[in-house]
């Protein structure tokens, strides 16, 4: 991430020494189909970065009153959570195991405000959607055989 932020802060400086106005987007961890016919280093975490990040960065260069950062978040989820449900979806992909609590303490949840996202008219997909659209993705890719 130290890469990203050191990018964000020089296009920060850059704008403001340039007088742009510049539009920072945020989008949390994200699901979705497959975009390329490979697989790179964010797809293979579990795809990232796709069509509601391109739509936002659209109406955000559009809308005239985009202004500042923007934090792109349908919905915070625990990894646990992901893999009860993708355990849920597909049981034969043999998550039972690693599904189990082991008397670990719940994982704090954390909200983050959609306010500002949705006034560039972004609407977020069920994570639950997006988790089954990259699975069936990568299996129809041939990445994944259940």
């Amino acid at each position: 991430m130290a890469p990203k932020t050191l990018a964000v802060e020089a296009a920060w400086r850059f704008a403001k020494a340039n007088g742009i106005d510049l539009v920072v987007l945020n989008p949390g961890f994200m699901f979705g189909p497959l975009l390329q016919p490979a697989l790179n280093s964010t797809s293979e975490v579990v795809l990232g970065f796709t069509k509601d990040v391109a739509y936002a960065h659209i109406q955000a260069f559009e809308i005239p009153s985009a202004a500042g950062r923007y934090c792109l978040v349908e919905q915070v989820v625990p990894f646990s959570e992901i893999l009860k449900t993708l355990n849920q979806l597909y049981p034969t992909l043999g998550l039972q195991s690693k599904c189990e609590d082991h008397g670990k303490p719940v994982e704090r949840i954390f909200k983050v405000s959609q306010e500002k996202a949705t006034s560039l008219g972004v609407s977020f997909i069920p994570w639950e959607i997006g988790l089954r659209e990259i699975i069936e993705s990568l299996k129809e890719k041939g990445f994944l055989t259940i």
